[in-house]
């Protein structure tokens, strides 16, 4: 993990991509979204969306568990090299959320994550607070996903 001196406004990392299959979409929505255009094909062909369509909380909950895992491998390849891992702080959470395009059984999204802004916390300069637009594209190279998250970033010299 960086600490909050290494980062940059614009920085940007891909985080990974998805499939979204129509076993996976009805899956997780009969668990945590069960509206029917969710969870039955035919319903989902006659909605707005036009198929079956992921649950937005699908498509966020996959971005999350895409940007922790990247997360995680940049900290074992940091530890490998015998570098310091910066330890973030929670979330104090997100805004702007957009589901902004339907994402389809067999859709294949790609996420990402860019730096937006950067500021040292006026309350703990320990930290520093960035807020990053992560995103998700699908194979079309529309986007079909957006928000803005915020997470304090642990600061290397609280003294700068």
């Amino acid at each position: 993990m960086r600490f909050f001196e290494d980062m940059e406004i614009g920085q940007r990392r891909e985080v990974g991509s998805f499939t979204f299959t129509a076993d996976a979409i009805r899956k997780f929505a009969a668990q945590f979204d069960p509206q029917r255009f969710h969870l039955d094909e035919e319903a989902g062909r006659q909605s707005l969306f036009g198929g079956l369509a992921a649950s937005g909380w699908h498509v966020g909950s996959v971005c999350m568990k895409l940007l922790v895992a990247d997360t995680q491998h940049l900290a074992k390849e940091a530890a490998a090299r015998g570098e310091t891992i910066a330890i973030w702080g929670p979330s104090p959470g997100f805004r702007e959320l957009r589901w902004i395009k339907p994402v389809l059984a067999g859709d294949t999204i790609s996420f990402a994550s860019e730096i937006e802004s950067l500021r040292t916390s006026e309350k703990r300069p320990e930290w520093g607070i960035v807020q990053a637009r992560n995103t998700g594209t699908n194979q079309r190279g529309e986007l079909v996903f957006s928000l803005l998250a915020t997470a304090f970033v642990p600061r290397r010299n609280a003294n700068t």
